[in-house]
């Protein structure tokens, strides 16, 4: 089970290393298919080893001026105030439900990013301009130079995808990195590749308040099993990052799509037919 563990791990961090997000995705049902660990406890590991494993990846990219701070902080601020009642919704939810409801949610995203991956503009990471009309004007938007302007409209939109990721990180056991990701690329008009560092330093912070959360609620939680699974997790991290740099932006977007649905379609096979 030592090796196991580790090996799920490295898989994890891959996962995060490569799309900014995933981790928790691939976790949970790496931790209740492959190490026998109840749903319920699966969410406090998942959301400890995906938060420890993010931190490992946050920090280098942070160096080089990859996260983009403000944005990022709104997201975890946010998400941090919705951790707490996703992990009470999820001491009212049998695990199987919870299952096949985290398996419905990750094919949503995984399909949203597969169709926004064909649109270069957004994978590219450039946003509307206020030069055009109405719909598009109550987006999110950024300078010629790519900063973001931090309207009232778009801090409200960004703040209320921030307490939605951190209400699935709380209930489901994820970073929210699956949401973060597309939300950032497709809401704030930020490129894939920063999107991926900055969803990696709104994970930590969210990761924090979710596993306090959950020990707060009286849920188990291994300690030993979350160490393995970090081990393997920072190898996993390592190689991940270097593979997403070779990547380009609609390429890094499809894998995570495609890797997104073959896990959905996996839990759901679990849950209902075998």
């Amino acid at each position: 089970m030592l090796g196991l563990a580790i090996v799920f791990g490295c898989i994890v961090g891959f996962a995060l290393g490569l799309t900014g997000g995933g981790g928790g995705v691939f976790a949970v049902p790496l931790l209740v298919y492959g190490l026998g660990v109840a749903p319920r406890e699966a969410v406090g590991i998942s959301l400890a080893a995906v938060g420890g494993i993010a931190l490992f990846g946050a920090v280098p990219r942070m160096v080089r001026g990859e996260v983009e701070l403000r944005t990022g902080l709104l997201f975890a601020v946010a998400g941090m105030v919705g951790a707490p009642l996703g992990s009470y919704l999820a001491t009212l939810v049998p695990g199987e439900v919870l299952l096949i409801m985290f398996a419905m949610l990750m094919l949503v995203v995984a399909q949203r990013m597969w169709a926004k991956a064909k649109n270069p503009q957004i994978a590219s990471g450039v946003c509307n301009s206020e030069s055009t009309d109405d719909r598009d004007r109550r987006a999110c938007q950024r300078d010629e130079d790519g900063q973001l302007r931090l309207t009232s409209k778009c801090a409200r939109l960004l703040i209320m995808i921030g307490l939605l990721t951190g209400v699935l990180s709380g209930l489901f056991g994820v970073g929210g990195g699956f949401v973060i990701v597309p939300a950032l690329v497709l809401f704030s008009g930020m490129a894939i590749h920063q999107a991926v560092a900055t969803s990696l330093f709104v994970i930590v912070l969210v990761s924090i308040r979710g596993v306090s959360s959950h020990l707060a609620s009286g849920n188990e939680f291994s300690l030993r099993t979350t160490l393995q699974f970090l081990g393997g997790g920072f190898a996993g991290m390592w190689l991940g990052g270097i593979v997403a740099q070779r990547l380009k932006g609609p390429t890094l977007q499809k894998t995570f799509a495609a890797a997104v649905v073959l896990v959905a379609v996996f839990v759901i096979l679990k849950s209902v037919v075998l």
